[in-house]
């Protein structure tokens, strides 16, 4: 089952990255890397502040500074996913927020620019309100579009229900 191995071999990274993250931002991990800077200095008498004695920190800190911009990374990526979620969550829940907000981290800079343009809109819209309790949605004005809609073909459907019936 090639499955089941690629899926324990995920796991266990998921996993050791997730330790590891967690275990370089304590205090403890923040001891230990001053504690080897400091032996690092206090040996530099010994080697004579060698080429080598200097290659040994500078190898060292590239390689810790590779590995954590991937932990970061990582730690970066999930917590804004766990973010977005609670966001939709919260947008799906309250009545009269946009659904088409949810998932709004997936859309293009084009049509993020175009939200932010229109929510620029309503927040005119409020300072035009004698009340700071009134509030405006993108849902509100695709409301009022439908309604007009709806009114506009009521009028058109009046003259056409007189001619049948006078028929």
């Amino acid at each position: 089952m090639p499955n089941s191995d690629s899926s324990r071999r995920e796991s266990f990274l998921a996993q050791t990255s997730h330790w590891a993250a967690e275990w370089t931002g304590t205090s403890a991990a923040f001891g230990i890397a001053f504690l080897i800077i400091v032996i690092w200095g206090a040996t530099g008498p010994y080697f004579e502040y060698s080429n080598t004695w200097q290659l040994v920190i500078n190898t060292g800190t590239t390689i810790v500074t590779f590995l954590m911009v991937f932990l970061i990374q990582r730690a970066q990526n999930k917590d804004s996913k766990a973010i977005h979620l609670k966001l939709n969550e919260l947008v799906a829940a309250m009545k009269g927020a946009s659904n088409r907000l949810i998932n709004v981290e997936s859309l293009t800079e084009a049509e993020i620019r175009t939200l932010h343009a229109h929510y620029g809109k309503l927040v005119e819209l409020a300072k035009e309100e004698s009340s700071l309790m009134e509030s405006h949605s993108v849902d509100e004005a695709g409301e009022r579009h439908n309604y007009k809609i709806t009114q506009r073909a009521a009028i058109e459907a009046v003259p056409e229900a007189a001619v049948e019936a006078k028929a």
